[in-house]
């Protein structure tokens, strides 16, 4: 017979009331089950008190939070709260040493924007957001919740110096890089503006027309031209179509935030580049230029600017010319214009040349001043003797530093008659004061020559008719080389040479060792060239003229005598004769 235990009712209520430990955790872990709570995650709550400046939220199962009214309010703005309102919290932990729930609201909003944001990330959409705060490298930007970092290039297209009027003010921003897991975001400012500039500028663009005249403000300024902006597009104006006159630097006509009126010179569809003009406003100062500037009429005008080259003189505004550097002085060649003339100082010029399609005019200045070279010749003619220093020395010869700073020059080959150049150039030093003679003057080329030889006269005129070809004369000896023996002519002593193979008629008597400086003696002149100042002597052709001299006057061929009873004859003639 099988027994049968029963339980009875009473034991059944008895345990119901008094559970054991395993069956409340069983029964716990239901309760939190049903009621869906779970650590790290966004839960509902309702507000069931405010002490100070906490809200005390109650999440169920008798279990309460408190937190900080400043996380319910939007940035700088208090939370508007009241008993019984049902928010959302971040349940961070169920029970804390106080037996608290541990929540947050600002985690809870982070939570729900980072959900919102990752969409608008992979979509590429903008966000709302405030500037609200200042870091190193940029600011923090509330975005509902989120908190982002904007970096400071990306504020604005240009650089802003002052934030303040951007900040907690709801605008537009691009997020830029996103990253959960370390809770960073990257926005941009500048990427919403560009984007809207862009398609602003795309329609403004379209619309533009060359020609068009418009007004703008002046945005930036640099040193090429100013940047106008024509109401959300920039223009550039360059810094030679602001004014027909010269302008160094914008700065001297323009100012930032001015607003100017500017005419469309050339709009690029494709680059979307505006090229801007002011000048095109006004009337061209180079029309009938040629009939307001005549050739070889004398203006004054203004040195506007200085180069290598030469000046600028301005004219008239927006009219300027030209002075080469070589039409600025008659005597100083080789200096800088700048040691010449001066900025800013009035000058008077010569119209030299007018290209009215180049916008080109050529100016002089040393042309409304006297020409030195002409003065030197009126004052100086050829022949006149004049005095100076010797301001250089070429391997041509020397220059000579005259009157109203013009130079001339004494060619080597006027140093001397009877040396040479290269000779008679060592007897002169650089400051050295000659006196020299005026021999031409060209005033076209600016040329001076003198001659310091011409000062003594030519010694060769002073031989006159006495010396021709064929002529005896007695020379006086200078010089005895290996060659032959240097000699003088004429009481000018004009230089000439007799070779060894001229000294005698034998060649046994051809020795220059039998002559000493200071020996007389005679020779017939060979050649006589005026022109190339040469004059050639023989003895040994004198020999010869007096023997066929004897030959003739005291023998004959058939007279049976010798030549040296001929000769012996001659000679005792002469004798005779000069005693």
């Amino acid at each position: 017979m099988e027994h049968r235990q029963e339980t009875s009712p009473l034991a059944n209520t008895n345990s119901a009331l008094n559970p054991s430990r395993e069956d409340f955790a069983a029964l716990l872990e239901q309760s939190f089950m049903d009621s869906n709570m779970q650590e790290g995650s966004v839960i509902k709550g309702t507000i069931v008190g405010i002490e100070n400046d906490l809200a005390i939220i109650d999440v169920g199962l008798k279990t309460e939070g408190r937190v900080p009214l400043k996380e319910f309010g939007a940035p700088g703005k208090p939370a508007a709260l009241i008993v019984g309102d049902t928010v959302e919290v971040y349940l961070e932990r169920i029970e804390n040493s106080m037996g608290e729930a541990m929540l947050s609201r600002e985690k809870a909003k982070r939570e729900e924007s980072w959900i919102r944001l990752e969409v608008a990330f992979e979509k590429q959409e903008r966000v709302d957001g405030q500037i609200f705060g200042r870091v190193k490298g940029g600011f923090t930007v509330d975005l509902d919740g989120a908190v982002a970092f904007l970096p400071g290039s990306q504020v604005d297209i240009r650089p802003v110096r002052d934030v303040t009027p951007l900040m907690n003010i709801p605008q537009p921003f691009q997020i830029l890089k996103m990253d959960k897991r370390r809770g960073n975001i990257v926005v941009s400012r500048r990427a919403v503006l560009e984007e809207t500039r862009a398609e602003q500028r795309q329609e403004l663009v379209e619309n533009l027309k060359e020609g068009q005249v418009l007004e703008g403000v002046v945005k930036n300024i640099t040193d090429y031209g100013a940047f106008v902006d024509l109401g959300g597009v920039d223009g550039l104006l360059h810094v030679t179509d602001i004014a027909w006159r010269r302008v160094n630097h914008p700065t001297e006509v323009l100012s930032i935030g001015q607003t100017v009126k500017v005419q469309v010179i050339k709009v690029n569809h494709e680059t979307q580049r505006i090229s801007l003009g002011m000048k095109q406003l006004e009337a061209d100062p180079w029309e009938g230029v040629e009939a307001k500037y005549p050739l070889n009429a004398r203006f004054k005008g203004r040195v506007t600017n200085i180069t290598d080259y030469g000046a600028f003189v301005e004219l008239e505004p927006g009219v300027e010319g030209l002075v080469h550097v070589s039409e600025m002085s008659w005597t100083k060649k080789n200096v800088h214009p700048g040691k010449i003339v001066s900025t800013s100082q009035e000058v008077e010029v010569m119209v030299l040349e007018v290209d009215p399609v180049k916008r080109r005019i050529s100016l002089g200045l040393k042309h409304c001043m006297d020409n030195p070279w002409t003065t030197f010749a009126e004052r100086f003619p050829p022949g006149t003797i004049v005095e100076g220093e010797i301001k250089n020395i070429t391997e041509f010869g020397l220059f000579i530093g005259l009157d109203a700073d013009v130079d001339g020059m004494v060619h080597m080959s006027d140093l001397d008659w009877n040396r040479s150049g290269e000779e008679a150039m060592t007897d002169y030093q650089k400051g050295q004061v000659v006196k020299a003679q005026v021999l031409d003057v060209d005033t076209e080329k600016e040329r001076i020559s003198l001659g310091i030889k011409q000062l003594g006269g030519d010694p060769m005129e002073s031989l006159g008719d006495s010396i021709r070809k064929g002529a005896v004369v007695t020379c006086t000896v200078t010089g005895v080389t290996e060659n032959g023996i240097e000699v003088t002519v004429g009481e000018d002593n004009m230089p000439a040479f007799i070779r060894r193979a001229e000294l005698a008629r034998d060649r046994a008597d051809q020795r220059p060792e039998r002559f000493a400086v200071g020996d007389k003696v005679d020779a017939r002149v060979t050649q006589f060239d005026r022109a190339a100042r040469k004059i050639q002597l023989s003895i040994k052709a004198l020999e010869i003229a007096e023997e066929k001299e004897a030959v003739a006057q005291y023998g004959s061929s058939d007279s049976g005598a010798s030549l040296g009873d001929i000769l012996g004859a001659a000679l005792n003639k002469a004798n005779t004769e000069d005693k």
